[in-house]
């Protein structure tokens, strides 16, 4: 069994095959998404060096950054004491949220209502224009 089946033998994926997996700004500690990864993402992760995920609504890979550009450069993958939930640490290449956003936790809770506490850095048009023929 080669290193990378190893790795991935050591997870325990749930039913539908999936693992939350959480993508953390490697020297900050900052938490930037939470996505779900399957076998195959974390073969293609390992290899390519740089994330990728499984796509829930879609049902296929997505690499981080395919249609933005903004591309996780994978440092290190983690697995917790239990074995179902993946930490990458990554080099996030500009905004990881799909709303323009540096991080996908720009809520809180406060005061009894739900505020924002980051705005977008780029515009979701600008992140995911058609390229120009």
């Amino acid at each position: 069994m080669s290193d990378v089946e190893d790795a991935i033998a050591e997870i325990k994926f749930d039913a539908d095959g999936l693992v939350p997996a959480i993508a953390q700004q490697h020297d900050t500690g900052e938490i930037l998404m939470v996505a779900w990864m399957n076998r195959e993402a974390v073969r293609v992760t390992l290899a390519e060096g740089r994330a990728c995920y499984w796509s829930r609504s879609r049902r296929a890979l997505w690499r981080k950054g395919e249609t933005s550009g903004q591309v996780q450069v994978l440092k290190e993958l983690r697995l917790d004491c239990d074995g179902d939930t993946v930490l990458l640490l990554v080099e996030q290449e500009g905004v990881a949220c799909h709303t323009g956003r540096r991080n996908c936790f720009f809520r809180a809770w406060r005061d009894g209502d739900w505020v924002e506490i980051a705005q977008p850095l780029v515009s979701p048009e600008d992140l995911y224009k058609e390229p120009s023929a």
